[in-house]
This record gives C-alpha cells, sequence and structure tokens, in this order.
C-alpha cells in the first residue's frame, strides 16, 4: 500500500523566486520558506526548506512572491542526492510544491484570476478578472519594531 507524504508548511520566503525554464520549456521556479517554533523555554528554533513549483505554479509564484512573504506551501516531500566534485555523498530533502498561497494572518492580498488557454494551460497578466476582499475589521494592535513570527 503507498502513502502519500503530503506536508503543510507555513512560513516566511527567505529568497525571492528564481524562474527557469527546462529546455522543453516547463517553467520551473525554486526559492526558500523559513519556519520558526517558539519552545517552551521561550527559545526559538528555526528550520529552512528549498521549495520547488512546476508549470504555472512556477510562474505564478515568481510573479506573485517576493523575500518575507508570508506563505502556506502544500507539497510533498522529496529526497535528492548527489556526489560533490570532491566525491562525497550529499542529500537534501526538499519540498515539491502542490500550490503555494499567501498567508493572510498579518496580511491582505488582491486576488487575480487568470484565465483559461485554448491548451488547457493559463494566461498570466493583467487579462484576468480582480477579485477584492470585503474590507475586514483592523487585526489586533502588536508592536511594530517586532516581527511577528
Amino acid at each position: 500500500m503507498a502513502f502519500d507524504n503530503t506536508i503543510t508548511v507555513v512560513g516566511n520566503v527567505t529568497r525571492d523566486p528564481e524562474l527557469r525554464f527546462t529546455q522543453g520549456g516547463m517553467a520551473v521556479a525554486n526559492f526558500g520558506v523559513a519556519w520558526n517554533k517558539r519552545k517552551q523555554d521561550g527559545e526559538e528554533e528555526v528550520s529552512f526548506f528549498d521549495v520547488s513549483c512546476f508549470r504555472q505554479l512556477a510562474e505564478n509564484v515568481a510573479e506573485s512572491l517576493t523575500k518575507g512573504s508570508r506563505v502556506v506551501i502544500y507539497g510533498t516531500l522529496q529526497q535528492r542526492s548527489w556526489d560533490t566534485p570532491d566525491g562525497e555523498r550529499r542529500s537534501k530533502v526538499e519540498i515539491i510544491a502542490d500550490d503555494v498561497a499567501p498567508s493572510l494572518k498579518w496580511a491582505s492580498a488582491d486576488i487575480r484570476k487568470n484565465e483559461m488557454r485554448g491548451d488547457g494551460g493559463f494566461s498570466g497578466g493583467g487579462g484576468g478578472q480582480q477579485l477584492r476582499p470585503e474590507p475586514s475589521p483592523a487585526p489586533p494592535a502588536y508592536d511594530m519594531d517586532e516581527e511577528p513570527f
């Protein structure tokens, strides 16, 4: 029986997404995310993850996210291994994103729906429908000099 290794991470983008294209023309975006956890003794523990996105998600991520953005990432874990030029074996675990969304805990977002193309994909840009959320009550006050995580 196969089990899905689904993961959801909420954290802050640590570097602007880098958008590249494969030789076949598929979009690939890579960025980092950090997740902070407060321990019972008051100290913080930070975990860093590399995130990869593909196709339309990659293009939307590259267009929408910047370093410092708070995001919700839904995806799977993948381990990769390789040999260094010195012959050492290295490996890392990264998140392969199925979906990425802005966290609205300390921010608001304007959502623009991309229009469908004839080939089943989506077109980016400004031709989409603009969806605006209803105004919400003011967020709770907190010290502006303190990071909200």
